[in-house]
């Protein structure tokens, strides 16, 4: 469950009568430590302010429902189901640093389009870390989809290529494309990537129908500079962000819409296969304070 995302929030909240300018400071301070950013915290306690004002309220008890009101608001834009191909295989192709969880969202994808009577392939195509070919693996092997693989450093290309080709001929209705964080060779990420992306786009007719990045909610500033970067260089359609179950901080949710105006497509709310949800702003907003 997505609880306790702004509980220093609540804390500043709790005790307090009425609503004054201490309090209001207090109140955007804790925004930025769950990682609102200033810019837009400030904004957000401006708009409470001046809603409490023109509503007359008085009592702080009263801005919590404001105050996740506001949030559902600011991110119901944001919500968005995850694109099909208009002719199949649809095809994902997912993005993010080494370390935020893409493997294991890969496999929470896999599985739920599985469940639902899909046939799923995936692609291990970060071909630069051998322990990331076998961890896809394994990951495969408890979903029970299939997988294309080949040698580590082979080219991460034409491991997507092979497996489109593959996809077609064995009916696949979803290929999910693994991709590399990082590099360890001098050769730029953002091409390697943008490859992946142009023998897709040959293959299919159509770029991948989504070039979701995975974000760690807990990395904060650093995951809006990682989703500015891939989306110069690839056009990110969505964001999975995961670990909301672990933080009790959240605003990296708030700010990344903000700011890139980036949809987000899934959230991550724990270690099972089945704790992959599609990103809901009512959901998100009612739990900030639980």
């Amino acid at each position: 469950m997505l609880k306790g995302l702004f509980r220093n929030i609540g804390a500043v909240l709790r005790g307090r009568a009425i609503i004054d300018d201490e309090l209001l400071e207090e109140l955007e301070a804790a925004l930025i430590q769950a990682d609102v950013s200033a810019t837009l915290a400030a904004e957000m306690v401006q708009r409470l302010q001046e809603q409490a004002a023109s509503e007359n309220i008085t009592e702080s008890q009263q801005l919590p429902e404001l105050l996740r009101t506001q949030v559902q608001e600011m991110l119901v834009p944001y919500e968005a189901p995850l694109n099909g191909g208009a002719t199949s295989p649809t095809t994902f192709v997912v993005l993010g640093v080494n370390g935020v969880g893409k493997t294991t969202a890969i496999a929470k994808i896999a599985h739920w389009y599985q469940q639902a009577g899909n046939k799923v392939m995936v692609v291990a195509a970060d071909t630069f870390r051998a322990a990331a070919i076998e961890q896809l693996e394994i990951w495969a092997q408890r979903v029970g989809c299939d997988i294309v693989r080949q040698q580590s450093g082979s080219d991460p290309a034409a491991v997507a290529y092979d497996a489109l080709k593959a996809a077609q001929a064995r009916g696949h209705n979803l290929v999910i494309v693994d991709t590399a964080g990082r590099l360890h060779t001098k050769r730029n990420l953002m091409e390697e990537l943008a490859k992946i992306g142009r023998v897709i786009k040959g293959e299919l007719g159509r770029p991948a129908d989504e070039r979701l990045l995975v974000i760690d909610a807990t990395t904060g500033q650093n995951a809006i500079n990682q989703a500015r970067q891939f989306h110069a260089a690839l056009g990110v359609t969505g964001l999975i962000v995961c670990k909301l179950d672990g933080t009790a901080k959240g605003g990296i949710v708030l700010s990344i819409t903000y700011e890139l105006g980036l949809p987000i497509k899934l959230v991550g709310v724990g270690e099972g296969l089945g704790d992959l949800r599609l990103f809901s702003a009512e959901q998100f907003a009612s739990q900030m304070f639980q």
